[in-house]
């Protein structure tokens, strides 16, 4: 009887609940297919050489295929090219990166961000003082969020952009971000947010403060879609770790089965707000997978 096929998952820290979906749907899809999976997580979130040794590590039992969510899309450059020096396809998700790849597979960060930003923008009719929270400057979907709120807030002449911060899509860290930017701002109309986790860091300072903004953010994550329903956040715009995940396992299984695969797979990324968060009230462990044909076409 012929081993299963074995696929590395590399994802970026265990503090942001997208990254557990992503494993979560990677490990399900897998399982129906008769694979096995196996995880790399950096200990210290986001943490470059951490991830340089888990790569190391997956070389010394190489896997027959590697689902790839890089730390930093320039540092770990090297560790792409020792995985295609093996003959092991890769599949990048989520963060785009440069190098011999099977596939990419994640959605527009630019047409995300702009997405959030004009949505926070309409929900402050169109006039007032807003600040970001931008992502860590070493990954791709961060930058390309904040290119498309800046184009978001070009397009708008009574919109100022009042400050930013990096809050390193992280809570505690955009917590205190935030802080800094209500100190500094008597009068914020709005927080722009790269990710879910530091629109909750973002409410958390607010309350700390005991003032009030429109908030909006990114992952349509289950917390933002009960602080959608209950008026505490604005919005949200599904970039969905668990379908990208998805689609991402299916490419590299389609792949290993002698399948073709396309060289990028964009899978869509709606706004969420109070009038359809309905739709996304499933927990991730409940809800279907994106299957290919619904998203490859």
């Amino acid at each position: 009887m012929p081993r299963p096929l074995t696929l590395a998952v590399f994802t970026k820290n265990r503090v942001n609940p997208a990254y557990d979906a992503a494993r979560l749907v990677a490990d399900r899809l897998a399982a129906e297919a008769g694979a096995r999976t196996i995880h790399y997580v950096p200990q210290t979130p986001d943490h470059v050489g951490q991830q340089k040794a888990l790569v190391s590590e997956a070389l010394a039992t190489p896997p027959d295929g590697v689902l790839f969510n890089p730390t930093d899309d320039v540092a770990m450059a090297e560790d792409l090219e020792r995985f295609a020096a093996s003959g092991i396809p890769v599949a990048v998700f989520i963060n785009r990166m440069p190098g011999k790849v099977l596939t990419f597979v994640g959605s527009d960060d630019i047409a995300v961000g702009y997405k959030a930003a004009k949505a926070l923008i309409d929900g402050i009719g169109g006039k007032g003082g807003i600040v970001a929270l931008d992502g860590t400057p070493s990954a791709r979907t961060a930058r390309d969020r904040t290119v498309g709120l800046q184009r978001a807030v070009a397009e708008s002449p009574g919109i100022t952009l009042l400050g930013s911060r990096v809050g390193y899509l992280q809570q505690a860290p955009a917590r205190t971000a935030m802080a800094e930017l209500l100190a500094e701002h008597p009068q914020i109309d709005g927080v722009w947010t790269a990710n879910d986790v530091m629109a909750f860091g973002a409410l958390d300072a607010l309350a700390d403060a005991n003032r009030t903004a429109e908030v909006v953010g990114v992952n349509g994550l289950p917390a933002a879609i009960d602080h959608i329903e209950h008026g505490r956040m604005l919005a949200s715009v599904d970039f969905s770790a668990f379908n990208i995940a998805a689609i991402a396992t299916r490419a590299m299984l389609r792949h290993l089965e002698g399948k073709p695969v396309p060289q990028e797979i964009m899978v869509p990324a709606e706004l969420i707000d109070r009038s359809n968060c309905h739709r996304w009230k499933v927990p991730f462990a409940e809800r279907a997978c994106a299957t290919w044909d619904e998203i490859v076409r």
